[in-house]
């Protein structure tokens, strides 16, 4: 029974995964993604900082691209472009 049950737990996770897997939702994806590569570079090159002026500089950075790539990740969920004007 419980083969089962986890079975039919798996397959409604994925169908209902699917449901969301437009173009337009991986595109979001993909910028969030990169956003987020990106901050992580950045705070790696805070963590090599040899002073602090310049770790803090560089961690505020990472957090302007993380913020910059989820707004825009939002706004092509949302159907409009990174400064909210709608593609419409």
């Amino acid at each position: 029974m419980k083969l089962s049950t986890t079975l039919a737990v798996a397959i409604g996770l994925g169908s209902l995964a699917a449901c969301n897997n437009t173009a337009q939702e991986q595109t979001a994806d993909n910028i969030e993604a990169n956003a987020e590569m990106n901050a992580d570079n950045l705070e790696e090159a805070a963590d090599d900082a040899t002073n602090e002026t310049t770790e803090d500089a560089l961690e505020n950075q990472a957090d302007a691209v993380r913020g910059a790539g989820e707004n825009a990740a939002d706004a092509t969920r949302d159907g409009a472009d990174a400064d909210g004007n709608s593609a419409n």
